[in-house]
């Protein structure tokens, strides 16, 4: 299994915690990641809004792209997965951005495809947003482009969407044929489009079992049109590590208690612009990404054999949030880590 995290570019995870010590600021970000090559972490995913969907719309948040830049040129071994989203890009000026990237990391940069879902947000930031299957469209077509510039010398394409003519790009990614093309999708149309055009699944976080089927289902997309396996399939979770059950569950009840709900704004958007596999509630919301729902909330026990479970249907790549996120990011590196590794080597001795 590979530790991931998610970058706190909102300032926290928690809608119902007003001050999460972890401000949004890029000193934070960079101590943080700093810290994480550090403690064992492999990945970082940097989420892509220009509005904060965590604390309220008129809080602070870090841009994701000029982030990633900066922690790349602050970091030597991390990966750095960075969410992009079509509707508000352009396809050869991203391409030409995520070489540039790539080249500053020396091959560490990789892409998150999302297909958007806050129609609001779009309004503001005059992105494009249209109904959930033509969104996937683009998205098609905007993997085209970007994978035709890394790989061709001169690329041509007509499409619906994206036309480029005797187009150049240089220098190429380091990362060869491409970087690695992250996305995560429930709709049929969706996991269509991620088996057809990408390189790793990445999922919100589900059971055990809602994993292993998603994860199974994905496989046979991927083998039914000609495609080698996916690199990696990845899962969303929030992390509550404490000394003892009673301590994780007090904690878990603190933040899921409703009490204010401007950082709700985003959520009927999210459960009505996006075509979900398991209809969430408020409480849900509470942490973002279904983060709650693969239950790593106890112990360093508890949540390793968890882990272990979760490794066993195929899963390779927790992208994992806490609060407050250094101090139990270490806390997890030191308590849970090792013992993931211990209770492994027991079963396969």
């Amino acid at each position: 299994m590979k530790y991931g995290f998610w970058l706190p570019i909102f300032g926290g995870w928690l809608r119902n915690v007003k001050e999460e010590n972890m401000p949004p600021t890029f000193d934070y970000a960079k101590k943080l990641t700093q810290s994480a090559e550090k403690w064992g972490y492999s990945t970082t995913l940097i989420a892509e809004l220009y509005l904060n969907d965590i604390k309220g719309p008129e809080h602070d948040s870090l841009e994701a792209w000029s982030t990633a830049a900066a922690i790349a040129a602050v970091t030597e071994r991390i990966e750095i997965m960075t969410a992009i989203r079509p509707g508000f890009h352009n396809p050869a000026v991203a391409a030409k951005m995520a070489a540039n990237i790539d080249q500053i990391s020396n091959g560490r940069f990789t892409l998150n495809i999302v297909s958007a879902w806050w129609a609001d947000e779009a309004r503001q930031y005059c992105g494009i947003f249209t109904e959930h299957d033509e969104r996937y469209a683009r998205t098609e077509e905007f993997i085209d482009v970007l994978k035709g510039l890394w790989t061709e010398e001169t690329f041509n394409y007509s499409g619906k969407f994206y036309e480029l003519i005797d187009t150049k790009l240089a220098p190429k990614p380091v990362q060869k044929p491409n970087p690695i093309l992250y996305a995560g999708g429930e709709s049929e149309k969706g996991k269509q489009t991620i088996a057809e055009k990408c390189d790793a699944y990445v999922m919100h976080g589900g059971t055990v079992e809602e994993i292993e089927r998603k994860i199974a289902d994905m496989r046979v997309r991927r083998k039914q049109i000609g495609k080698e396996p996916f690199r990696s399939f990845g899962m969303a979770a929030y992390v509550i590590c404490r000394d003892t059950e009673e301590e994780a569950l007090a904690e878990l009840e603190k933040i899921t208690t409703v009490m204010d709900s401007s950082g709700y704004t985003g959520f009927k958007d999210f459960t009505t612009k996006s075509q979900l596999e398991q209809q969430i509630q408020l409480q849900d919301y509470s942490v973002s990404n279904r983060g709650l729902r693969p239950n790593l909330v106890g112990t360093p026990e508890q949540i390793a054999d968890r882990i272990l479970e979760y490794e066993e249907v195929g899963l390779d790549l927790l992208l994992l949030q806490f609060s407050p996120q250094l101090d139990e990011m270490e806390r997890f590196s030191k308590q849970v880590m090792p013992l993931v590794e211990q209770k492994r080597s027991l079963i396969n001795s």
